[in-house]
Protein backbone atom coordinates (compact mmCIF):
# COMPACT_ATOMS: atom_id res chain seq x y z
CA UNK A 1 0.00 0.00 0.00
CA UNK A 2 1.32 3.61 -1.04
CA UNK A 3 2.00 5.67 1.65
CA UNK A 4 0.11 9.01 1.91
CA UNK A 5 1.62 12.17 3.38
CA UNK A 6 0.43 13.04 6.95
CA UNK A 7 -1.62 16.44 7.36
CA UNK A 8 0.19 18.93 8.76
CA UNK A 9 -0.83 22.03 10.32
CA UNK A 10 1.65 24.35 8.13
CA UNK A 11 0.32 25.76 5.44
CA UNK A 12 2.08 27.15 2.25
CA UNK A 13 2.57 31.04 2.68
CA UNK A 14 0.49 32.77 1.31
CA UNK A 15 1.60 35.29 -2.11
CA UNK A 16 0.97 39.02 -0.87
CA UNK A 17 -1.14 40.62 -3.06
CA UNK A 18 1.32 43.07 -5.04
CA UNK A 19 0.00 46.74 -4.14
CA UNK A 20 -0.91 48.75 -6.80
CA UNK A 21 2.08 51.57 -7.32
CA UNK A 22 0.76 54.01 -9.88
CA UNK A 23 2.21 57.18 -8.85
CA UNK A 24 0.01 60.46 -10.25
CA UNK A 25 1.88 63.22 -10.47
CA UNK A 26 -0.06 66.02 -8.98
CA UNK A 27 0.13 69.51 -11.23
CA UNK A 28 -0.94 72.36 -8.79
CA UNK A 29 -2.86 74.98 -10.90
CA UNK A 30 -0.97 78.37 -10.99
CA UNK A 31 -1.58 82.01 -12.61
CA UNK A 32 -5.07 82.86 -14.07
CA UNK A 33 -6.21 79.07 -13.33
CA UNK A 34 -5.35 78.98 -9.88
CA UNK A 35 -6.99 82.38 -9.80
CA UNK A 36 -10.17 81.65 -11.76
CA UNK A 37 -10.71 77.94 -9.61
CA UNK A 38 -10.24 79.71 -6.59
CA UNK A 39 -13.20 82.07 -7.30
CA UNK A 40 -15.03 78.93 -8.39
CA UNK A 41 -14.66 76.76 -4.80
CA UNK A 42 -14.92 80.50 -3.02
CA UNK A 43 -17.68 78.33 -1.02
CA UNK A 44 -15.25 75.51 -0.10
CA UNK A 45 -13.09 75.53 3.14
CA UNK A 46 -9.62 76.29 2.40
CA UNK A 47 -8.11 73.07 2.60
CA UNK A 48 -10.73 72.04 0.71
CA UNK A 49 -9.90 74.47 -2.06
CA UNK A 50 -5.91 73.87 -1.83
CA UNK A 51 -6.33 70.14 -2.30
CA UNK A 52 -8.81 70.91 -5.50
CA UNK A 53 -6.06 73.17 -6.92
CA UNK A 54 -3.74 70.21 -6.50
CA UNK A 55 -1.68 71.51 -3.42
CA UNK A 56 -1.83 68.31 -1.76
CA UNK A 57 0.26 64.99 -1.40
CA UNK A 58 -0.24 61.70 -0.55
CA UNK A 59 2.08 59.61 1.83
CA UNK A 60 3.16 55.95 1.41
CA UNK A 61 0.07 54.98 4.04
CA UNK A 62 -2.67 56.81 1.64
CA UNK A 63 -2.33 59.50 4.05
CA UNK A 64 -3.49 63.17 2.07
CA UNK A 65 -1.62 66.16 3.11
CA UNK A 66 -2.66 69.63 2.45
CA UNK A 67 -0.07 72.39 1.63
CA UNK A 68 -1.63 75.66 2.31
CA UNK A 69 1.58 77.77 3.01
CA UNK A 70 2.57 76.33 -0.97
CA UNK A 71 -0.91 77.15 -2.03
CA UNK A 72 -1.38 80.36 0.03
CA UNK A 73 2.39 81.49 -1.67
CA UNK A 74 0.69 80.64 -5.23
CA UNK A 75 -2.67 82.30 -4.54
CA UNK A 76 -0.63 85.62 -3.60
CA UNK A 77 2.04 85.10 -7.23
CA UNK A 78 -1.30 84.79 -9.22
CA UNK A 79 -2.28 88.22 -7.87
CA UNK A 80 1.53 89.32 -8.60
CA UNK A 81 2.52 89.56 -5.16
CA UNK A 82 5.77 87.87 -4.49
CA UNK A 83 7.06 87.40 -0.67
CA UNK A 84 9.58 84.89 -0.07
CA UNK A 85 11.93 86.66 -3.44
CA UNK A 86 15.22 87.19 -2.20
CA UNK A 87 17.28 90.69 -3.65
CA UNK A 88 19.12 90.72 -6.43
CA UNK A 89 22.66 90.28 -5.77
CA UNK A 90 25.51 91.69 -8.08
CA UNK A 91 27.73 88.47 -6.93
CA UNK A 92 30.91 90.78 -5.78
CA UNK A 93 31.50 91.02 -2.22
CA UNK A 94 29.04 90.40 0.81
CA UNK A 95 25.19 91.68 0.94
CA UNK A 96 24.43 94.52 3.05
CA UNK A 97 23.86 93.36 6.59
CA UNK A 98 21.72 96.31 8.38
CA UNK A 99 24.61 96.47 11.11
CA UNK A 100 27.36 99.17 11.40
CA UNK A 101 30.49 99.78 13.80
CA UNK A 102 31.47 102.33 15.86
CA UNK A 103 35.12 102.75 15.02
CA UNK A 104 37.90 104.06 17.18
CA UNK A 105 37.72 107.64 16.49
CA UNK A 106 33.55 107.70 17.09
CA UNK A 107 32.43 107.57 13.83
CA UNK A 108 29.94 105.32 11.94
CA UNK A 109 30.26 103.90 8.42
CA UNK A 110 26.87 103.44 6.53
CA UNK A 111 28.20 101.91 3.64
CA UNK A 112 27.81 102.14 -0.11
CA UNK A 113 25.00 99.34 -0.33
CA UNK A 114 22.53 101.41 1.51
CA UNK A 115 23.52 104.59 -0.01
CA UNK A 116 22.78 103.23 -2.97
CA UNK A 117 19.36 101.66 -2.18
CA UNK A 118 18.15 104.60 -1.14
CA UNK A 119 19.33 106.45 -4.00
CA UNK A 120 21.82 108.40 -2.03
CA UNK A 121 23.96 110.90 -3.48
CA UNK A 122 27.23 112.77 -2.00
CA UNK A 123 26.26 116.39 0.03
CA UNK A 124 22.71 114.91 0.70
CA UNK A 125 21.77 115.81 4.37
CA UNK A 126 19.85 114.11 7.07
CA UNK A 127 17.78 115.88 10.49
CA UNK A 128 19.71 113.43 13.03
CA UNK A 129 17.36 112.19 16.22
CA UNK A 130 18.85 110.24 19.44
CA UNK A 131 16.96 108.44 21.18
CA UNK A 132 17.17 105.74 24.45
CA UNK A 133 19.89 103.07 22.23
CA UNK A 134 18.64 104.47 18.33
CA UNK A 135 19.89 107.07 16.48
CA UNK A 136 17.36 108.06 13.41
CA UNK A 137 18.45 109.58 10.42
CA UNK A 138 15.56 111.41 8.10
CA UNK A 139 16.81 112.43 4.99
CA UNK A 140 16.17 116.54 4.30
CA UNK A 141 15.01 116.76 0.94
CA UNK A 142 17.19 118.12 -2.04
CA UNK A 143 16.38 121.73 -3.52
CA UNK A 144 15.88 121.16 -6.84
Amino acid sequence: MPRTAAPTNKQAPKAKPEAQTTVEKIVPLTGKALKAKVKELSHLKKSETAKACGYYSVSKDGTVKVNLTKFYDAVLQSQGITIDEKPKVDGRGREASYRATVHQNGQILIGKAYTKALNLLPGDEFEIKVGYRHINLKAIPREA
